[in-house]
């Protein structure tokens, strides 16, 4: 059975090439959901820093190879949204502090 921390520590492998940080260091990952009959779906919601982003795809791409990764995981979906958009204050306090904010 994978479960919601086994996703997010996973995720954390996965960087915003433009900022050096990872997706949910950056409070990208809006929501994890592990579904299915044998608790092996994984679905993620997710955002990125704009909405014109031009290395959406590429992140969105990585997040789910990288859940697919996970041992036990049998299906990966990524849902991009921008509701609600994404503010520097969902960043973690760390990485905030990092980038001087």
């Amino acid at each position: 059975m994978v479960t919601k921390e086994e996703v997010l520590k996973a995720l954390e492998e996965v960087y915003d090439p433009e900022i050096g940080m990872n997706v949910v260091e950056l409070g990208l990952i809006y929501d994890v959901k592990i579904e299915g009959e044998n608790q092996d779906d994984v679905k993620v919601r997710m955002t990125l820093t704009v909405p014109g982003c031009p290395l959406a795809q590429m992140i969105t791409e990585q997040v789910a190879r990288r859940i697919h990764q996970i041992e036990g995981v049998r299906f990966a979906d990524v849902e991009l949204t921008f509701d609600p958009p994404w503010s520097p204050d969902m960043m973690s306090e760390e990485a905030r502090a990092r980038l001087g904010l």
